[in-house]
């Protein structure tokens, strides 16, 4: 039977599937601040860049998934989530997509597949505007590219759900687990303000890109998301149904299937 968390009751309380034991783990400096990493399995790289004040793993159905269909899956705790640290500056997509280069760059790994969910799409598709040679394509789940694109937010009980985990991982995972209101601060400033891509700009866009939409996306709107699919070249629309923001935990083989379906069409 295909697990099923939609109301995000066990991930509140047990967390994501753990992520399994590799040797390939460790910290890059990076412009300030030590940014932990770890890989697993061998192949193409897939790294895969969690949602904000997530850390790695949240990522815990879907890394033994990509092991197992033959990728290198590379995952990274953003700038001052997870295990990774910052400075006093203030949060930028750009910085952190830097973070993602210098992983890659300390991994020897000259291109890679992004697959990122909320923040994470966003410093996918920052990298590849920045650095499109290193970006064999982008999987870009779950989050706006300007200001427009962000719904209010209703505080319901599955938000208070992954909120829970999040505060409880931060406080087990952080150099500085009593900071979380500030860190949850900081990342908030910088969504409020960013990105701000322009039309133009997404369509200089020069690598494959699929922009997935969930049906019942608590943060992002539908529209800006298809938007995003006709404003970025041969850009693919995908609609998960059944889920929201959360379809990594809450439904991993149908996540995990649009994954692989990009994935193998990159490869072919």
């Amino acid at each position: 039977m295909e697990f099923c968390d939609d109301d995000l009751s066990n991930f509140d309380a047990h967390g994501a599937a753990p992520l399994p034991t590799t040797d390939q783990q460790g910290y890059v400096q990076c412009d300030g601040a030590r940014i932990w990493y770890a890989s697993y399995g061998t192949g193409s790289p897939v790294v895969l860049l969690h949602g904000g004040i997530g850390h790695s793993g949240n990522w815990g159905y879907q890394v033994p998934a990509l092991v197992k269909r033959g990728y290198r899956a590379v995952v990274i705790d953003s700038r001052g989530h997870g295990r990774s640290t910052r400075d006093e500056r203030k949060y930028t997509y750009e910085l952190m997509a830097s973070d993602v280069l210098a992983i890659l760059d300390a991994l020897q790994i000259e291109k890679a597949s992004l697959v990122g969910w909320s923040d994470g799409a966003c410093i996918s598709l920052i990298l590849a505007m920045k650095a499109p040679q290193r970006a064999a394509g982008v999987f870009f789940f779950a989050c706006n590219m300007d200001p427009s694109g962000t719904k209010e937010i209703e505080f319901g009980p599955t938000l208070k759900r992954c909120f829970s985990r999040h505060t409880k991982d931060y406080a087990l995972l952080s150099a500085t687990p009593d900071q979380f209101n500030a860190f949850v601060e900081a990342v908030d400033e910088m969504m409020k303000t960013e990105p701000n891509c322009t039309k133009e700009q997404l369509g200089r866009i020069d690598v494959p890109v699929s922009i997935v939409q969930s049906e019942h996306d608590e943060f992002i709107k539908q529209e800006h998301a298809e938007y995003l699919a006709e404003s970025i070249p041969n850009a693919k629309f995908v609609y998960l149904a059944g889920v929201s923001h959360f379809a990594p935990l809450q439904r991993p083989e149908l996540f995990n299937n649009a994954v692989f379906e990009f994935l193998d069409k990159l490869a072919s």
